[in-house]
C-alpha cells in the first residue's frame, strides 16, 4: 500500500499535529495538577479515564503523562533532606532521550491502542478489537526499560467492541507492576461501568477563548477574521475549529442562516445552493458537518426561545436577529427542541442508509420550514 493510501491515523486531528508532537497543551492545568498530585503522592493509580467532549486536549494530555512517567526515575520526592523538589508541571525536555524516542515513535516502554486497519481491505476498522488489545500481553512480557515505568495509552476507549473491553478489563484488574494505562473517551457513558469504576477519572473542560486562540495558533492554522463566531461553533473544542476551518465551515453556517432567514417562507434557491454546497467539494466529511451545523442551530434556536435572548457571540453574521425572530419565547423554544432530535435523527438515518445527499438535506430544510410554520401560528394565537 502507498503512502497516499494508507488509513488516516484515528488519532489525529486532520490539520493538527499528532498528540506526541504537540509541545503545550492549554486549558487543562487543574487536570494536569490533579495529576501531578497523585504522582507525588507515591501512590498513582494503575488506570486513569481522561474524559470531555472531543478535541479538547484529552490525547495530548495522555502523552504529556506518558512522556513525563517514562522521563522522571523513581525515588523520593517531596522536598524532604536530600530529595529534590516535586515536579511543578509535566514538561519535558524536547530534546531527552524520552522525547524524542516517543516522537520517533520507538521507546519501548510505551503502547497506544488505536483502531487498525483490516488487513484484507487495507481500511481502518470501525472499532478497536480483541486482537489490539491482547497485543498488549508481549508488550507486558517485557522488561521495563531501566526498570521503569511502562504506559498504555487507549485513544479512545469508546471505540473498543465489547470484547476488546472485556480484554482490557482483564488487564485492569490484575495490572502489572510500574504500569499506567491511559484512557482516552469523549463519552465515558457507554464504556463498562467496571472499567469505569477500576480507573480514577480526569474530567477535562472545553476551552475558554484565549486558550482556544492559543491552541490553534500552535497547529498553524489561519485564524478567521472574526474568531469569536468560530469560538461559538466549536463549543471550547480545537478539534471542532479545525475541522470548520479545513471544511469552510463558517460559511457554510452562514448559508444554512440564511435560509433560516427566509422561513417559513423558504426560499428555494438558497435551499438548494445550500445543498450544492454540502455535498459538493469535501464529500461526506462536508455534508456531515452540515448535519452538525444543523443540529447546532437548533440548539441555539431552542435556546433563544426558553431564555428570551440568542447566545452569544454570534456564530454567523445576523444570527441573533434570526433566531429571536423565530424563537421570540418559550413556546417556540419549545416547538423548536421538539422538532431538534427528530430532524436529525431522520437526516442522520438517512446517512446511514446512504440516502442521497442532497435530497436529504432539502428534505431537512422542509422540515424546519414546517416547524418555523408552526413556531410562528403559535404566536399568532
Amino acid at each position: 500500500m502507498s503512502t497516499a493510501d494508507a488509513p488516516a491515523a484515528p488519532d489525529r486531528i486532520p490539520g493538527a499535529p499528532h498528540p506526541r508532537e504537540t509541545a503545550r497543551l492549554f486549558g487543562q492545568a487543574e487536570a494536569e495538577a490533579a495529576f501531578l498530585t497523585a504522582w507525588a503522592s507515591g501512590r498513582l493509580h494503575h488506570g486513569w479515564l481522561l474524559s470531555g467532549p472531543p478535541g479538547i486536549g484529552k490525547a495530548t494530555l495522555a502523552w504529556r503523562i506518558a512522556r513525563f512517567l517514562l522521563a522522571t526515575p523513581p525515588g523520593e520526592t517531596g522536598g524532604l533532606l536530600g530529595a529534590p523538589p516535586p515536579p511543578a508541571s509535566l514538561d519535558i525536555d524536547p530534546e531527552h532521550p524520552v522525547a524524542r524516542r516517543l516522537r520517533a515513535g520507538s521507546d519501548p516502554g510505551l503502547a497506544t491502542i488505536t483502531r487498525t486497519a483490516n488487513e484484507k481491505t487495507g481500511r481502518l476498522r470501525a472499532e478497536i478489537v480483541a486482537e489490539d488489545v491482547r497485543a498488549l500481553n508481549r508488550f507486558f512480557g517485557l522488561t521495563a526499560t531501566d526498570g521503569g515505568h511502562r504506559v498504555v495509552i487507549v485513544d479512545c476507549a469508546d471505540e473498543m467492541n465489547p470484547t476488546a473491553a472485556n480484554a482490557l478489563l482483564k488487564m485492569l484488574e490484575e495490572p502489572p507492576a510500574r504500569t499506567t494505562l491511559l484512557l482516552v473517551s469523549h463519552q465515558p457513558a457507554h464504556l463498562l461501568a467496571t472499567i469505569r469504576s477500576r480507573c480514577r477519572a480526569l474530567r477535562m473542560v472545553p476551552l475558554g477563548p484565549q486558550d482556544m486562540q492559543d491552541a490553534l495558533a500552535q497547529t498553524g492554522a489561519e485564524l478567521p477574521q472574526n474568531p469569536g463566531m468560530l469560538a461559538a461553533l466549536a463549543a471550547g473544542s480545537v478539534g471542532d475549529a479545525l475541522r470548520l476551518l479545513n471544511l469552510d465551515g463558517l460559511r457554510l453556517y452562514a448559508d444554512l442562516v440564511a435560509v433560516l432567514n427566509s422561513l417559513p417562507r423558504l426560499d428555494r434557491p438558497r435551499a438548494l445552493a445550500l445543498a450544492d454546497a454540502a455535498t459538493g467539494k469535501g464529500g461526506a466529511a462536508r455534508f456531515d458537518l452540515l448535519l452538525d451545523l444543523i443540529d447546532i442551530a437548533l440548539s441555539r434556536l431552542a435556546r433563544t426561545g426558553a431564555t428570551g435572548h440568542a447566545p452569544t457571540p454570534e456564530a454567523a453574521p445576523g444570527e441573533a436577529q434570526v433566531l429571536t425572530r423565530l424563537a421570540p419565547g418559550p413556546a417556540q423554544g419549545r416547538a423548536w427542541a421538539e422538532a431538534g432530535a427528530a430532524i436529525t435523527a431522520r437526516a442522520r438515518h438517512g446517512r446511514a442508509v446512504n440516502l442521497d445527499p442532497a435530497a436529504l438535506v432539502l428534505d431537512t430544510v422542509f422540515r424546519m420550514q414546517e416547524t418555523a410554520d408552526r413556531a410562528t401560528r403559535r404566536q399568532d394565537r
